[in-house]
């Protein structure tokens, strides 16, 4: 996490104009502080307390990795059930 471009914590204080910039799964977000509040929000009244100042083609390409990902996610992948080690060792011969 960097606050106005120099590293931070995340239990960093931040005051209003602060640019915090944060790294996700498959995206680096810059957000920039409007307000600040007493005490928790629920996730939907969060927007009123940032601006998000990702660049657009950065958002694009982290829609598009997701997009890809659901694409060409492996079926059948995991640990195999018992009837599947079953006839795995029918076809082997052991």
């Amino acid at each position: 996490m960097r606050l106005n471009g120099s590293p931070a914590k995340p239990a960093a204080k931040v005051r209003i104009g602060d640019s915090v910039t944060a790294r996700t799964k498959d995206m680096r977000r810059t957000l920039k502080v409007l307000a600040l509040c007493e005490k928790r929000l629920g996730v939907a009244r969060v927007p009123e307390f940032m601006e998000d100042c990702t660049p657009p083609e950065d958002l694009e390409a982290a829609r598009e990795k997701r997009a890809n990902a659901r694409l060409f996610k492996h079926e059948g992948g995991g640990r195999p059930t018992k009837k599947d080690r079953r006839t795995i060792e029918r076809l082997l011969g052991s």
